[in-house]
């Protein structure tokens, strides 16, 4: 009886043992840190590893994870202040930096975060206009995490980043956005379409200007080269009568007789070309314009008998007087018969006779 008593006593003493050494010895994990209180007050903090501690009289009090952690902040109504009631939700992500006063400083560490993200996001939301705060975010995400960091320093909590991640308004408000949008997007459009319309007629002007310019000038020199061409078959003309004033005035009727024959024939080649003239009947007898053209030849016997005088003067014989034209008499009249009737054409004055004139008629 005393044996099982002894027993019973040892079982009990070493169980004693067991849970004082259970009670005495702690294995925190990596990333954690915890709080020792002795008798109800913090005395230490109990770092990653094998940690001892005085059984029955200290105990743990807080377990923290010293890991960066996110913290989902829910969505809320926010007035703007433009008032415009929007939708607004985000992400926070902190870190404990000293397990103490995380602990002891503030009660329920992650609903007071929340909460103070809470009303801060209306206080930023709330002092902006509704465009501001769409097109803005990280303008909104910069204030916030300013605010909140500065807050929760005595907690021994950094916040290393607030996100807003959704800002939605009331679908009546995104249908009047919507509207908006369609109607900035037709105006920017029309003015797009202006614009091209414009530059288009801008060139257009421009090119017609330039080629009124280069018509313009086209036509002024064509105008130049015509009055030069004018010109000179003026003075080609001059010069023509010129010499032919001068021969008569020499005593040279032949000259006359040239220019006469040529005007015959380019009356008669005006008559061929004639539109309306499709049939033309030269006369059997067209000795008139031979007798006429008589006249080019003794020209050109003269020219080359002047010439000839001219050589043999250098090699000092005395000058050959001029020829002297061969007799003439009257000229026969040339008559041109034509369709509609028989007409005839004044005689050529001083037409020659001989072998380069015309016998008369019978």
């Amino acid at each position: 009886m005393v044996f099982e008593t002894g027993a019973i006593i040892l079982v009990a003493i070493l169980l004693i043992v067991l849970v004082t050494i259970f009670m005495g010895v702690k294995t925190v994990p990596q990333g954690e840190e915890w709080t020792v209180e002795r008798l109800g007050r913090y005395t230490r903090t109990l770092q990653p590893g094998l940690n001892l501690i005085v059984p029955y009289v200290d105990r743990i009090g807080h377990k923290l994870s010293m890991m960066e952690s996110v913290l989902d902040i829910p969505s809320q109504e926010v007035i703007s202040k433009d008032n415009a009631t929007v939708t607004a939700d985000g992400v926070m992500f902190f870190q404990v930096l000293d397990v103490a006063k995380a602990s002891y400083e503030v009660q329920n560490l992650h609903l007071a975060l929340i909460n103070l993200a809470m009303t801060n996001i209306r206080s930023v939301i709330g002092a902006m206009d509704l465009d501001e705060a769409l097109s803005q975010r990280d303008l909104i995400n910069a204030k916030l995490l300013a605010v909140i960091d500065q807050a929760t320093t005595p907690w021994g909590v950094k916040v290393t980043r607030i996100e807003l991640r959704n800002i939605q308004p009331p679908g009546n408000l995104l249908e009047a956005m919507a509207k908006q949008m369609t109607a900035e997007r037709s105006k920017r459009a029309d003015i797009l379409t202006a614009e091209g319309d414009k530059q288009a007629a801008i060139l257009r002007a421009e090119g017609q200007k330039q080629s009124a310019i280069l018509e313009a000038e086209g036509r002024r020199e064509a105008a130049f080269r015509d009055a030069e061409a004018r010109e000179r078959l003026a003075q080609a003309e001059a010069k023509a009568t010129q010499m032919v004033s001068e021969a008569i005035s020499g005593g040279n009727v032949s000259a006359v007789n040239y220019f006469v024959a040529q005007k015959y024939v380019e009356a008669l080649g005006r008559f061929a070309d004639s539109p309306n003239q499709k049939t033309l009947l030269l006369p059997v007898e067209a000795t008139g314009i031979l007798g006429s053209l008589a006249g080019i030849a003794e020209l050109a016997r003269d020219a080359v008998a002047s010439r000839n005088s001219g050589g043999s003067g250098g090699g000092g014989g005395s000058p050959r007087p001029p020829s002297s034209p061969p007799p003439r008499g009257p000229a026969p009249e040339a008559t041109i018969v034509a369709a509609s009737g028989t007409g005839t054409t004044p005689p050529v004055p001083g037409t020659p006779r001989g072998p380069w004139g015309a016998q008369p008629q019978g």
